[in-house]
């Protein structure tokens, strides 16, 4: 599935949602860290105070990110999955 003129296309990617501190500091001054491993590369990282805060951040940032990615005309990556998904796995779904 490519990006079509005029159209929208939904895109579903995988997210590690992990803990992230400092070495040293203590495990209540820690935050999360979400990532989309597929556009880590292109900067779909983000952090924040709780896991939502950390998946809403960067649900913003892949939108922009893809928003760019469209404009200039670049290919959007993309993995093989279904029409529809289950995941015990965070996942951030995106429409541009």
């Amino acid at each position: 599935m490519g990006v079509k003129e005029g159209k929208l296309i939904s895109y579903t990617f995988k997210v590690v949602l992990e803990r992230d501190k400092w070495p040293g500091e203590p495990d209540t001054k820690g935050v999360w860290r979400a990532y989309i491993p597929l556009l880590e590369h292109r900067g779909a990282h983000a952090w924040g105070d709780t896991p939502e805060q950390a998946l809403e951040n960067l649900r913003n940032a892949v939108e922009l990110l893809l928003g760019y990615m469209k404009e200039k005309g670049e290919p959007i990556p993309e993995e093989p999955e279904p029409q529809v998904q289950v995941s015990e796995e965070p996942l951030i779904t995106v429409t541009v």
